[in-house]
């Protein structure tokens, strides 16, 4: 008998601990005087307009955006002299403002890669006019992920 009273007097002391506790919070909690559980919120009025606009400018973005998929690129060149890729970079802008010119550096070349291409036809036409801008280059049609613009997906749905 000796040996439970102390655990009956802790368990004693939990259960008023947690009884008082319990009991001040229900004191101190917001309630409506209709609804004793309904919890009243007060928001700013300002958080459902950024709200908005965040929501508009998320729309505005996924419409804008790039999405990706398999295409084609040219690779035009494929050198260890980064004077010249520069150079050659440059020419690619100036000629062919509409077109992106990627430049990846794989130790020890430079390698410049042009275009977004769709098909391999497009890839082509565009291979010809680089080949014989650049004095008969060899220009390879290489298969890989590119951005695809929302406008030109559409050009080819509408084709």
């Amino acid at each position: 008998m000796v040996l439970f009273l102390p655990t009956l007097i802790l368990d004693m002391k939990k259960f008023l601990f947690s009884f008082l506790f319990l009991t001040g919070l229900q004191t101190f909690a917001q309630t409506d005087s209709i609804n004793p559980f309904a919890v009243v919120v007060h928001k700013d009025f300002r958080l459902d307009i950024l709200a908005r606009k965040e929501a508009e400018l998320n729309a505005a973005a996924t419409k804008l955006a790039a999405r990706t998929g398999m295409g084609y690129r040219l690779q035009v060149l494929s050198t260890n002299d980064r004077e010249l890729a520069m150079k050659t970079r440059t020419q690619l802008l100036q000629r062919y403002p509409d077109q992106k010119v990627y430049m990846l550096y794989q130790a020890p070349y430079v390698k410049l890669r042009f275009g977004n291409f769709l098909t391999k036809q497009e890839a082509e036409l565009y291979k010809n006019q680089i080949s014989r801008m650049l004095g008969d280059a060899s220009i390879y049609t290489i298969s890989e992920r590119i951005e695809i613009k929302p406008e030109k997906e559409t050009k080819e749905n509408n084709n």
